[in-house]
């Protein structure tokens, strides 16, 4: 067995599980990236993963593996640098239990991250999420089941981990009626229905019959649903609600984009943005910042405060130079 195993091991269970306490989701994430990287140096080495030395993860075979991940499986720069961020973990701890390669482990941690472009963020108008809204058939189990999903998603702003792991027991009926969830960084917190979704949820409730530890939004065989099975409802329902609202754009219509349009609602309602912050879960209200850019009326309305120029359109032209001396006089 190869030094790297042990040391793998560890970092999971001593490392992320005990020693940091990281949410199940941070595990899973770190899991993938570095089963990718040992899939990818089993393939440059020929060597099993229960064979690869640290020898066999340098710096170039890093660096091969974040351009493999953006060139052949297509991925963004800003998932290659969350798969960088995984390998930056492992490499740190590992450099506590192998000081006889800190000179190879300290030129991998030295990798920087890939600067990207910001794009703005894409949100639905209270048009499109109505037309979304209305695309499930609601005469069968699955839709409205999909229509009280998409109905909690827009009104929260849940993040599609926290959304599928919801349960019965999480939503509560009555006078403050919300849903409450477990977020980023092990964070709790409540987010409040409106008087529409709570009803939606208690027609839902009813006709679910689920325990309080059951998923709120199952399967057909009540497992609970996967992050791939609401991003597949969301492009079916929003390839029907494009036949009633062509501006909606099906292809790019994901599932944060709900959690997108949810701010987007609040700040065009006038919440404040540290108000919003809490209402998603953010740890840094610079992170909600970006509902700021992307809204054009706020932009508007602070172009209307401003006080219009008086110069007048033109291109300017100088003087005769005859009539220098003569302004001079």
């Amino acid at each position: 067995m190869s030094p790297i195993a042990p040391t793998l091991q560890s970092f999971f269970t001593d490392r992320l599980a005990q020693q940091r306490r990281v949410s199940p989701r941070t595990i899973a994430s770190y899991r993938d990236s570095l089963k990718l990287l040992l899939g990818f140096a089993q393939q440059r080495t020929g060597k099993t993963p229960s064979a690869l030395d640290w020898d066999d993860l340098d710096t170039e075979t890093i660096t091969a593996f974040l351009k493999h991940v953006e060139t052949e499986r297509h991925n963004t720069a800003r998932t290659r640098n969350l798969r960088l961020t995984a390998i930056r973990s492992l490499f740190t701890y590992a450099a506590l239990r192998h000081p006889e390669h800190a000179a190879l482990i300290q030129q991998v941690l030295a990798i920087p991250a890939k600067r990207f472009d910001k794009q703005l963020v894409a949100f639905l108008t209270a048009t499109e999420i109505d037309a979304l809204l209305d695309a499930p058939n609601r005469t069968r189990w699955e839709g409205r089941r999909d229509r009280a999903l998409l109905l909690v998603a827009t009104q929260t702003g849940l993040r599609l981990s926290e959304l599928t792991d919801l349960d019965c027991g999480d939503v509560s009926i009555g006078a403050g009626a919300n849903i409450r969830c477990l977020g980023k960084g092990r964070k709790h917190r409540a987010v409040p229905l409106t008087s529409t979704t709570h009803a939606v949820l208690r027609v839902w409730l009813t006709e679910r019959a689920g325990q309080p530890n059951h998923p709120l939004f199952p399967t057909r065989t009540g497992r609970r649903l996967s992050s791939d099975a609401v991003q597949r409802l969301v492009r079916e329902h929003a390839i029907t609600a494009a036949q009633r609202c062509p501006s909606i754009r099906a292809a790019a219509l994901h599932p944060h984009v709900l959690r997108h349009s949810c701010a987007m609602t609040l700040l065009q309602a006038g919440v404040d943005t540290a108000v919003i912050a809490l209402w998603l879960g953010h740890a840094d209200i610079r992170s909600t910042n970006v509902y700021l850019h992307a809204d054009m009326a706020i932009k508007q309305r602070a172009l209307d405060l401003t006080t219009p120029t008086t110069t007048p359109p033109g291109r300017y032209r100088p003087n005769d130079p005859l009539h220098t001396p003569l302004e001079r006089l």
